[in-house]
Parts: C-alpha cells; structure tokens; sequence
C-alpha cells in the first residue's frame, strides 16, 4: 500500500508574533508544498528521506528514537549549523506526527519539499500536516480538518516549545484567512488581485528561537510590548476590512506600518530590511517581514509592478513570486 498527501505552505500577511498571544492574523496559502509519501517499509523501522535536503533517518518503532543519517558526500550545507539543526528537526516534527498512529510494521517516508527551509514560509507546518494526513489515510483512519489542525498544531508544540497555530491551519485549510484563536480560519472574501513576491535570504530564520525572544521582551517590558501587540492587533483587524473592500493603498500602508513594529520587536535582520526597502524602491506598496524574522523571508505587495519588484530582489537575494492556493491539506 502506498499514499500521498500534500499541504502547502503560507505567508503571514499581518499579525505574525502577536498571533502568539492571542491576536487575530492575516495569511494565505501559497502554491509551493510539501508532499509526503508513506508505504509499508522492507524492515522494522520508520526509513525517512528528504530528498531536496539530501536527509535520511530512522526512527525506532519501539523506542521512538531518531538516528539522523548522514548523507555519503559533505557538501557545504551539509557542515551549516543551521541546516543541522533543521535537519534534525524536521525528522522530529515527522517522528511527533507519525507517534499519533499505531504501526506494528516498519514504513518508508518519503518528503518532497517545494518550500524554502527556514524561510518564514511554513514548511515545518506543512510537512506535519502533510504527514499526519497520509498517516491517516495509510491508516484508514477518518480525520476531520479541524481535528487535523488541532493535532499537528500540538506535533509543533512538542518540537518547538511555542508556537501559534496559525501555520498548520492555514496548511490545512489553504486559501486566504483572518484567524482567531476563538473561530479559527474564517475565509476572507475580495476581489482584489494579490500580486506577492517572496524575498529569501540565505539565511533562515528559527522560529521557536524568535517565539522566546519576543516573549522575554515582552516579560521585560510589559507596559511597551503589551500596547504594540494591541497595535498590531488593530492594524489585522483594518486590513481585513481594505482587502474585503479592495483598498490597495491601505493594504500596503497597514503592511508598512506592521513593519515597523515588528522592527521594535527586535526580530529585523539588516539582510531582511535591505530586501523590504529594495521592494519598496521597485514599486512594491507594502513590504515586511512573513514569519517569525531573524532570517528567512520578506513578503512584497506589488500591484502592477511584480516584475520589476522581482527583479530587483533576484539581483539581491533568491526571490520569487507566489500564488493564492484555494486548496488546502489534500489525501
């Protein structure tokens, strides 16, 4: 028996951090995925492989530990510290996932990754996602999507110490959401065309890194980082209003503004801001952070002027323009 399941990845288009402490957010699904791949294995054990990452791994069915395996040729990503760790992750966000259903075989698990690692783009979200529904569909096992929702939002708090839950819902659900920690994803309804240019530097962000640091921050300084979560809050909450009534200005005004609260949040690189301010000097109307920050990605919303926006940031860092996925997790 072999199955598939795909989720896609997500941008944050406003809220991300203050979605931590029960802030309403803006994001939409983008069209990059992950797609993982479950079949019964050739021995007793979980045989992972991530072939865009060149990673392998092993989990123990009995014991549920992981043995990383390095790949037979050390390239220079191979000694990142960072891609390490990654590395090491994404096999225990899969490790997490998989603990959720009952095997008494070993399975091969395969990851294709269309998404940037790191990149503020959600791939730990999507590749959990990914991975519990095919577990359930190797499983015959009925899963609603909120229940998926709920459970993968648990795998990233398990590995991550923190996180928001807006990723693995919008890897679920897809499309364009305003989510709230009372409703969930609410789909927002417009006419206007989202014209997006991602922006990724070469250095990824640590999004569970950037949770702790925003919340020592904010533990230090209640009585500033308070009123700028509610701030931020409000400038979510006018932005669902301009995209519903289609007000491009205002969309790109309330971007620019929630950047620069997310810069007193300290979680700005120079890098990212080069590629913010770039985007803005090619056209774009509204540029920011997407994601956690200390690295990754920038978003850039650029009504008519995509190509040049584009082209400016290739000339920088790695760019590419992204698409509104209406679907979400499919099995």
């Amino acid at each position: 028996m072999k199955v598939s399941a795909s989720a896609p990845g997500k941008a944050i288009l406003f809220g991300e951090h203050a979605v931590v402490y029960g802030k309403p957010a803006i994001a939409v699904a983008v069209d990059r995925r992950a797609i993982v791949t479950i079949q019964e294995g050739t021995d007793n054990h979980i045989n992972v492989k991530i072939p865009e990452l060149d990673v392998r791994g092993v989990i123990d069915i009995d014991n549920q530990q992981i043995s990383h395996l390095n790949p037979e040729d050390t390239s220079e990503l191979s000694n990142d510290p960072f891609k390490s760790s990654y590395d090491a992750g994404i096999l225990k966000y899969i490790q997490k996932a998989l603990s959720n259903f009952k095997t008494d075989h070993g399975l091969d698990v395969q990851v294709d990754l269309e998404i940037p690692i790191g990149g503020g783009l959600g791939s730990s979200a999507a590749v959990t996602v990914a991975t519990m529904a095919a577990a359930a569909r190797y499983n015959q096992q009925e899963l609603t999507l909120e229940s998926l929702a709920k459970m993968a939002h648990q795998v990233e708090l398990e590995v991550q110490g923190a996180a928001s839950p807006l990723d693995t819902t919008i890897s679920t659900y897809g499309g364009f959401i305003y989510f709230t920690h009372k409703d969930g994803a609410v789909k927002i309804e417009t006419s206007m065309e989202m014209p997006l240019v991602v922006g990724h530097t070469s250095k990824p962000g640590n999004t569970g890194e950037l949770i702790l640091k925003v919340r020592k921050l904010k533990k230090n300084h209640p009585d500033i980082i308070g009123p700028i979560m509610d701030t931020i809050e409000t400038i979510t909450n006018e932005a669902r209003e301009s995209i519903i009534n289609g007000e491009e200005e205002s969309v790109g005004e309330l971007m620019n503004i929630n950047q620069g609260l997310l810069d007193a949040l300290g979680v700005n690189t120079p890098k990212l801001s080069n590629l913010i301010y770039q985007a803005r000097s090619a056209g774009a109307i509204g540029s920011k952070i997407t994601g956690a920050g200390g690295g990754g990605s920038i978003i850039a919303y650029c009504p008519g002027k995509a190509k040049e926006v584009l082209k400016t940031l290739k000339s920088v860092e790695n760019a590419f323009e992204v698409s509104i996925s209406s679907k979400g997790v499919t099995w």
